[in-house]
């Protein structure tokens, strides 16, 4: 028999009290450990649902840029090379090489070939125009100015010589639009100076051999180095050839003849009246035929004409097409083209558009498709060819005589996939060919004439080449 005392009643109860409450305390410990883990586990599966949307953005990205790099790396930009004018264009390389006046910015086979054509073919006299270029580059600080020189008159100029590029013909080269009925010479050096207009001019000549021509190639898919002109010259006559006219338009003009020859592939000289057309017959006495024939003086009925060459909405309102620019100031304003392009754009300065996509097509001097090639990257390097191998018809271009030269070419194999029927197809770049064209490894050499051959080869061939 126990007997209890008077502290019994109280023991007792307190001791089932601590337990009670141990219990409830182990219960809602257990429950804040649920609702933490429950929480930490919310939370981590928040986290991964993050990571996996932003590992999806990710990768859709990253799928848009190959894509994008998949359609760029596809783009091929064709190049058609006349057999004569390659072979010319050898000689005179190795001659500038010889004389130390290739610098490698200009070791360029379309460059050359400009220089050779504005002489005719003569190797001397294109020498002796090539190093007068290389000098005046020099001295008018060409290859900088871009960075040193900026044109602060540009809108107040355009007032008075409304002028600019405008979109592309309908195979793809620029179009430059100038407005010479509204030239005012005058005011126009009173808001500019002689010099300062020739630096401005001479600017735009290089931005356009370095973005506007190489951009217009990438969009055409074919290489370009030449602009499509359009002069209005409503109401010009002898009355507008001031002192002031006549020196601004000799300056311009022998900066262009000079240092950037051949770059016209054709004019259109629109609105020429009565007065435009007597000062038209004295100025073209002074210009070489093959640039006369490249112009067509047209009066006022001229929109047909300029739509067969240029799309309507490529063509300014004002000349019989549908664009205004509306949005740029103007179509003379917005220098509207491919060179707009940001994705063009971004393949340009980043040298995309002189990759090895370009295809090199050599014809023979009667214009016949005879041989097809892709050049490697760079262009020139005349230390380091490809080897040769030919087939019997390609003698006449790339026989093993003849594989010492063009090196600059540095032509790759070209796989033939289906040969039938006098018909041949090479790779996935260039299919259907009507003729027969042999594949070719190797740029082919100089040796077939000599130089006064030539020179006399190209004579005989007339204007064809030109």
């Amino acid at each position: 028999m126990s007997s209890s005392g008077p502290l019994d009643r109280f023991t007792r109860p307190s001791f089932e009290g601590l337990c009670a409450a141990d219990e409830r305390r182990e219960k809602s410990d257990l429950e804040c450990f649920d609702d933490a883990r429950m929480t930490r586990i919310g939370s981590l599966k928040k986290k991964a649902i993050n990571a996996s949307t932003k590992f999806r953005h990710t990768l859709k990205k990253r799928n848009t840029r190959r894509k994008s790099d998949s359609r760029i790396s596809s783009i091929s930009i064709e190049d058609i090379r006349d057999t004569d004018e390659l072979q010319a264009v050898d000689e005179f390389r190795q001659a500038l090489i010889l004389e130390e006046l290739l610098p490698e910015k200009h070791d360029d086979y379309h460059m050359m070939l400009r220089f050779l054509k504005a002489r005719k073919f003569d190797l001397e006299k294109a020498k002796h125009m090539w190093a007068d270029m290389l000098r005046w580059r020099k001295e008018f600080s060409t290859d900088t100015i871009n960075e040193d020189f900026e044109f602060k008159e540009l809108n107040e100029v355009l007032k008075y010589y409304p002028h600019g590029h405008h979109g592309v013909d309908k195979e793809g080269r620029p179009v430059y639009i100038e407005r010479l009925g509204k030239v005012d010479a005058a005011r126009l050096l009173q808001v500019t100076t002689l010099d300062r207009y020739v630096k401005y001019h001479v600017q735009e000549f290089e931005k356009t051999f370095s973005l506007k021509f190489p951009a217009c190639s990438v969009a055409a898919r074919r290489h370009i180095d030449s602009s499509t002109t359009i002069l209005d010259v409503q109401g010009v006559g002898f009355k507008n050839l001031t002192k002031s006219a006549r020196e601004l338009i000799m300056a311009l003009q022998k900066v262009d003849g000079d240092n950037y020859p051949e770059t016209l592939h054709q004019m259109f000289i629109i609105n020429a009246g009565p007065g435009f057309r007597l000062l038209w017959n004295t100025v073209k006495t002074f210009l070489e035929p093959r640039t006369t024939n490249k112009i067509h003086v047209l009066g006022n009925k001229y929109q047909s004409k300029l739509l067969e060459i240029i799309d309507s909405s490529e063509l300014p309102e004002f000349l019989g097409g549908s664009c205004t620019c509306a949005d740029s100031g103007g179509c003379l304003r917005s220098d509207k083209g491919p060179w707009k392009s940001p994705e063009i754009l971004k393949m340009v300065r980043s040298g995309e558009a002189r990759r090895p996509r370009q295809v090199v097509k050599i014809l023979n001097g009667e214009g016949k498709f005879v041989a097809y090639a892709k050049p490697q990257y760079p262009m020139f390097k005349g230390s380091d060819a490809s080897t040769a191998e030919s087939s019997s018809e390609a003698e006449d271009i790339a026989s093993p005589k003849t594989v010492q030269s063009y090196s600059q070419l540095r032509l790759t194999p070209v796989h033939e996939e289906a040969k039938a029927t006098g018909k041949m197809r090479f790779g996935s770049t260039v299919s259907g060919c009507n003729d027969y064209a042999p594949m070719v490894d190797k740029a082919v050499d100089a040796c077939w004439k000599n130089p006064s051959s030539l020179q006399r080869n190209f004579a005989s061939k007339g204007q064809q080449n030109l």
